[in-house]
């Protein structure tokens, strides 16, 4: 049991308050949002691995028959290194609570992605409803782009398959045909990167988890660098300036330069555009990015080092 509390207390230091903190009040995302959305669903990896891995040694330890079954391939002085026959009273207790942990987390994840497809579904109804009927000889298909007829300017990417791009011809009249391509730009890199599942991740753990630190941030910071992210793909594209320009005539009428907190966002995502950042040098991304990707190691290292030593 003691590969089980050191597994545990990689879930505690990561998903304690300073890791998750730090890496929100960090200046470098800003600078590489797609980096930084990796190094996050790292260290969410790393925490969900430690818990599952966890769960198998203990529910292993409690359990003579789970226990034979794991270790079947291996041979008995790996069984042995493990200790999992002397097993601690406490272990009972471990093992229902994280065997409810891991039902909780895919309970929350089963009920995010039904209220998605539920949201996705009513929302494809009434755009069924508002869309413009098509001459009898093109059929009904409505391709990758919608155009709706409405004066509220607006451009949005509706997930499914295939993903659906809706612009209204409010957002047609507003915008010049370079913010036009930059707006698109920003909704197809959405589509393109499958936003929605990190979303969709991100909200289900924050909700079923709310006191978690790492899953609050994460969610947040999540609905915050997709943003940034779709924001860098459309200003590489078609300039910083066209694609400032094009947010703040999409949402003028919200208030895009407000200050208060619903707004702020798009504020951020204007001045960052207006004065774009430099990016991080090619060889501190592809050590951040190796870096996050070895972090996950550490609960299959932990786990696994016991049944190594013992074969060596």
């Amino acid at each position: 049991m003691t590969v089980c509390l050191l597994l545990l207390s990689v879930v505690a230091l990561t998903a304690a308050v300073p890791v998750p903190r730090a890496l929100t009040r960090a200046a470098w995302p800003e600078r590489e949002p797609v980096v930084a959305l990796w190094v996050w669903q790292c260290l969410v990896a790393t925490v969900l691995l430690c818990c599952l891995a966890a769960l198998a040694l203990s529910t292993a330890a409690v359990f003579h028959t789970v226990r034979t079954q794991l270790f079947a391939p291996a041979p008995p002085g790996v069984t042995e290194a493990y200790d999992l026959a002397s097993a601690p009273a406490w272990a009972v207790a471990l093992t229902l609570l994280l065997a409810c942990g891991a039902a909780w987390t895919t309970a929350m994840l089963a009920r995010e992605l039904v209220e998605a497809r539920k949201r996705r579904g009513l929302a494809r109804a009434h755009l069924r409803e508002r869309a413009p009927e098509l001459p009898a000889g093109l059929g009904p298909a409505r391709g990758p782009l919608l155009v709706l007829e409405d004066e509220y300017p607006d451009a949005w990417w509706m997930p499914g398959h295939p993903p659906q791009l809706v612009v209204t011809t409010g957002a047609l009249h507003r915008l010049t045909s370079h913010q036009l391509d930059a707006v698109l730009t920003h909704e197809r890199d959405h589509a393109r990167a499958h936003h929605d599942w990190l979303l969709h991740l991100s909200t289900a753990l924050a909700t079923g988890f709310p006191r978690v630190p790492l899953f609050a941030h994460f969610c947040d910071q999540t609905h915050r660098l997709v943003e940034l992210a779709a924001d860098d793909t459309a200003s590489r594209r078609c300039g910083h300036l066209t694609t400032a320009l094009a947010l703040i005539e999409l949402n003028q009428h919200r208030g895009v330069l407000s200050c208060a907190s619903s707004h702020r966002l798009l504020g951020e995502r204007v001045d960052r555009l207006l004065q774009p950042p430099p990016r991080l040098d090619r060889r501190r991304r592809a050590l951040t990015t190796t870096v996050a990707a070895l972090v996950p190691l550490l609960p299959l290292l932990i786990a696994f080092a016991p049944g190594l030593t013992a074969l060596t």
